[in-house]
């Protein structure tokens, strides 16, 4: 018989049984100093919100993403806009587009105003995002991935982390001011 072997058990042995139980009582340590966390799927929101679009334009990657992040190209955009043509009261702030990560944007007079979170060039464009009159400090993110397909320019549109219940007048508002708008801005370029 092997001197690590236990008489009983022939595949156990006392080196497996003494690492056994020092694993059992650091285990009991942590256990006995930690909190009890609630249960992760009572951490999870089921009812979140988001909107995925996919705007096609007849136009090349490098002409769409130019359009969204020039400051003199996207305000030309807000003017084709369905919220200026109803006269809706946006604010007075011009237009700003920082095309730098970091960077700040305010559109349609500062009513749309946050954060540039990655800018990839003819690619991907990630904003924290948020809407003049929602609580201060809450952002959303929208994310622009701008894909060349086929002579025209497919994105795929996230937004997601707005306010509850904000989710059809925003999916709305993508369309009625930034791809319909978009689309007639780039057909006469």
């Amino acid at each position: 018989m092997n001197d690590f072997e236990l008489q009983d058990e022939p595949g156990i042995t006392r080196r497996r049984v003494m690492t056994a139980g020092v694993a059992a009582a650091v285990g009991g340590l942590v256990s006995a100093s930690t909190p009890a966390w609630a249960n992760p799927a009572e951490e999870i929101s089921h009812a979140a919100e988001s909107i995925h679009q996919k705007p096609h334009f007849a136009a090349s990657a490098r002409k769409v993403f130019e359009a969204l992040v020039d400051t003199r190209q996207f305000d030309k955009v807000i003017q084709l806009s369905a919220a200026v043509a109803s006269k809706v009261a946006l604010g007075n702030k011009p237009t700003q587009i920082s095309r730098e990560a970091g960077g700040t944007f305010v559109v349609f007079g500062g009513h749309i105003f946050g954060r540039q979170i990655e800018i990839l060039p003819n690619e991907r464009i990630v904003q924290a995002w948020r809407v003049r009159d929602w609580e201060p400090g809450l952002y959303s993110v929208a994310r622009f991935q701008v894909v060349e397909k086929n002579g025209g320019t497919k994105i795929n549109f996230d937004h997601s982390g707005f306010p509850p219940g904000e989710g059809e007048h925003l999916a709305a508002g993508w369309k009625a001011n930034y791809w319909e708008p978009l689309a007639k801005f780039l057909a006469k370029s």
